[in-house]
């Protein structure tokens, strides 16, 4: 059995986590997430604040998880930190702490990729969410349709063209009038909304598509969010009267887009199981969406609010099965704004 400290700081949330556990049997004995509400009132993460906030909070953090866990430095057996993708002044934060520990306890370091992480996030939860699965990752920054026939071996189906579901969300929530993050504000006032009142056309999803066009599996939110602006720039009716019903459009296009792709990589693939990752995958109507889309044969896995969101418990997991393989990180491990998820594999699909 291996303890391991997991360490994320890759944007906005602050997050400690101890996991101990072999191969696909895990506990989480802590999780401590410190999200930073100082960016509601630009309506957005920024950077500098984002990275100021994590010294000031990180260790502090750190000390809560190892109490929670009631164990020490002493106790863990590695340190698994967010190296990548991310902001870079935030992710330094994490790795240039990670790496101090590792060098003042003689402990090994495991550089995990934040995507990763929320690949691994939702058998956190569900101990049936494990490969072989179709991964929908749904995020601010990220959207990404994956095969995932075994751990660490990914196989690209499909991503965004331009921006990431929960950008759209967040960019639709906003001309609104709704709060950052968006997300949780839209499927809210959706409840509420008439589906008819506001159809929005379905980014990149046609009836004619084939296994194989270029089109089959990608997704596109700009021309949706564009959508929603003339919405309610030509709307003759006061935003308050209009914003569930348009909070309802949007939704139900996003939502039925994400669903069809699913379902499609599903048939193609022929895997039992799907399991959502990210930010936007505790929104209850995409997963209701996937599910009726996929159909009863098929489980949809999705994570609640606090392991979707950016936490450490995902990069500790992530970051414990690449432990037991054998990897270590240098000290000379770098921060990435952009990387590959690495197993990315090529298939004929």
């Amino acid at each position: 059995m291996t303890r391991i400290l997991g360490i994320e700081t890759s944007c906005d949330e602050t997050s400690a986590a101890v996991l101990t556990g072999s191969g696909d049997e895990v506990r989480l004995e802590s999780l401590v997430i410190l999200s930073q509400d100082v960016h509601r009132v630009f309506g957005g993460v920024v950077p500098e604040i984002a990275s100021r906030q994590h010294l000031v909070s990180l260790l502090p953090v750190v000390d809560r998880a190892l109490a929670d866990a009631r164990t020490t430095l002493e106790g863990i057996d590695a340190i698994a930190v967010t190296h990548a993708p991310g902001l870079v002044g935030a992710l330094l934060v994490g790795v240039a702490t990670a790496k101090g520990l590792a060098i003042a306890r003689g402990l090994p370091l495991v550089g995990v990729h934040h995507m990763e992480g929320h690949l691994f996030a939702t058998s956190l939860e569900h101990a049936d969410a494990v490969p072989p699965f179709i991964a929908l990752l749904v995020s601010g920054g990220h959207t990404l349709l994956l095969d995932v026939p075994a751990w660490g071996e990914y196989v690209p189906l499909g991503a965004t063209r331009d921006d990431a579901a929960g950008e759209a969300f967040d960019k639709a929530a906003k001309l609104l009038g709704l709060p950052y993050p968006g997300g949780r504000h839209i499927e809210a006032h959706a409840k509420d909304g008439d589906p008819a009142r506001f159809r929005f056309t379905r980014p990149m999803l046609r009836r004619d598509q084939r296994p194989g066009d270029d089109h089959y599996y990608d997704v596109s939110f700009s021309g949706l969010k564009t959508a929603v602006l003339h919405a309610v720039r030509e709307s003759q009716d006061t935003i308050d009267s209009i914003r569930p019903h348009v909070a309802r459009g949007f939704q139900d296009a996003l939502v039925e887009t994400l669903a069809t792709k699913v379902a499609r990589a599903v048939r193609a693939c022929r895997r039992p199981r799907v399991v959502l990752g990210g930010g936007v995958a505790c929104n209850r109507a995409l997963v209701a969406g996937i599910e009726a889309a996929c159909g009863p044969h098929v489980t949809v896995h999705a994570p609640t609010p606090r392991i979707a969101t950016d936490n450490a418990a995902m990069i500790a997991r992530a970051g414990l099965w690449r432990f037991e393989r054998g990897e270590r990180a240098s000290l000379d491990l770098a921060c990435h704004a952009g990387l590959p998820i690495p197993g990315l594999v090529t298939d004929a699909r």
